[in-house]
């Protein structure tokens, strides 16, 4: 077994200034403070190294690396290097140009890129990929190759109109680079971490069994990111649609309790929204105004207002929605049904022993003057709704994203219109599923498989 394929990778992130070299390694680590990132051009300054590691292992290091400001002067002082009578080859002159004190002054920044590139197995030459061809980036590309090191192009930044992918494709085949990579760290393809190791593999075949460990694992992860955003969005629901609130039918009590269960549906979704971020490694101000806003965090479209109902085509009329309708957001009826009292109690006395069980405490209230206040449908679906949107986007989020998220009107009309799923109708029936009630039992089994029913609808839909 080779020395390369019993140690981690080593990689060298390289290229011209400013074309998200940063950029690049927050989104493939994951972390959105990684460097720093800026329109200014040097912001990196000197080499800063990330590490992947799978189960406690290091599989893969990655080195960012200052940009290239001079490769057009450094490339013509190299050629200068050959005594009379030499032919040295590219690692022999740069080890000689390394020694000198040009590396130290005037090509500073340079010598910092060839000395880690000299050290790695490889390098990542990164392109702004809205950048046009310029006779600076084929004289970086030709210092680079001097090291005697792979070379893997990475077309940064192609999912912007102003991408000109064609003309660098054809330069790199000019220049005998015809593996590139195709990727954009603000707004990455799903499988582009995965294409970008499968090419890496390519050009290291010894490396190959660790980056494929590294894929594994990545597609795992985000398996894992996935299911368990499904499962805190299923929890909110399942949360809400089993909230209640007894009150008295007069005015001033009912007003009360319609602002407190309110105030408590607002603050359960802004702790799902939190948790989501947090998931996936976002921070609470990459949320802010937009379409279906979030503001500092939360949203800012008030769940209960009806138009917001109408922004996302949720449908509202009467029965259980009735109160959107009218701005409450909230079912007046009993338990979510339609019956009058007297059936109610027609109901019981008549020895409907399931109707008794889920509603018989209830219905005595109700018989009493007392009503209970339950989150209606419509404000169920768009609880569904954002949350999923959200989840959308982070998805689709890389980590060197410097825009605040923003959502588009939701196209998902099974959540819109179709039939809410059993769990959200079982959860009305068990109010001690939800944790915004009282006397909450959270770990009852039947409430376990509902959540985990509704989180495999979530991720389907």
């Amino acid at each position: 077994m080779t020395e390369t394929a019993t140690r981690a990778l080593k990689l060298a992130v390289v290229g011209h200034t400013n074309v998200g070299k940063t950029s690049l390694l927050r989104t493939l680590t994951r972390d959105v403070g990684f460097g720093e990132v800026s329109h200014r051009p040097s912001t990196t300054r000197h080499v800063e190294g990330a590490r992947l590691s799978v189960d406690g292992e290091a599989l893969l290091e990655l080195y960012d690396t200052p940009g290239l400001e001079d490769a057009i002067a450094l490339l013509d002082y190299l050629e200068r290097l050959d005594r009379p009578g030499e032919r040295l080859d590219g690692p022999a002159r740069l080890a000689r140009f390394l020694e000198g004190s040009e590396a130290r002054q005037r090509f500073e920044q340079e010598a910092k890129v060839l000395r880690q590139l000299l050290a790695s197995d490889a390098g990542l030459y990164v392109i702004d990929a809205r950048e046009p061809v310029l006779a600076k980036y084929r004289d970086e590309l030709a210092v680079l190759a001097s090291c005697g090191k792979p070379l893997l192009p990475v077309l940064n930044f192609v999912s912007s109109p102003q991408q000109r992918e064609p003309d660098w494709r054809e330069a790199l085949a000019r220049l005998g680079l015809h593996a590139l990579v195709r990727f954009d760290s603000v707004a990455p393809p799903e499988d582009g971490e995965r294409r970008l190791y499968e090419s890496l593999a390519l050009l290291l075949e010894d490396s190959r069994p660790r980056l494929e460990r590294l894929i594994a694992d990545q597609q795992a992860q985000r398996q894992v990111r996935r299911q368990s955003a499904a499962r805190l969005i299923s929890e909110l629901l399942v949360d809400c649609a089993a909230c209640r609130r007894s009150v008295a039918t007069t005015s001033d009590p009912m007003q009360a309790a319609i602002q407190d269960l309110r105030a408590a549906v607002r603050k359960r979704e802004q702790r799902c929204v939190e948790a989501l971020l947090t998931l996936y490694a976002f921070r609470l101000e990459d949320a802010s105004p937009g379409d279906l806003p979030l503001l500092d965090g939360r949203w800012g479209d008030d769940l209960f207002n009806p138009e917001t109902l109408k922004l996302l085509g949720v449908r509202v009329g009467g029965g259980i929605a009735a109160g959107a309708a009218a701005g409450a957001g909230v079912d007046l009826l009993v338990g979510g049904i339609t019956l009058g009292a007297a059936a109610l109690v027609g109901a019981i006395a008549g020895g409907a022993l399931q109707t008794a069980r889920s509603y018989g405490g209830r219905l005595l209230g109700k018989i009493k003057g007392q009503r209970e206040l339950t989150v209606d449908d419509a404000v169920l679906r768009l609880l569904a709704l954002r949350q999923r949107q959200l989840l959308s986007a982070l998805e689709a989020r890389g980590h060197a994203a410097m825009d605040s998220i923003k959502l588009d009107a939701p196209q998902d009309k099974n959540w819109r219109e179709g039939k809410l799923p059993d769990a959200l109708r079982k959860a009305r029936a068990h109010p001690q599923w939800s944790l915004l009630n009282p006397h909450a039992r959270l770990n009852q089994a039947e409430r376990q498989e509902q959540i985990e029913r509704l989180a495999e609808v979530i991720i389907r839909t």
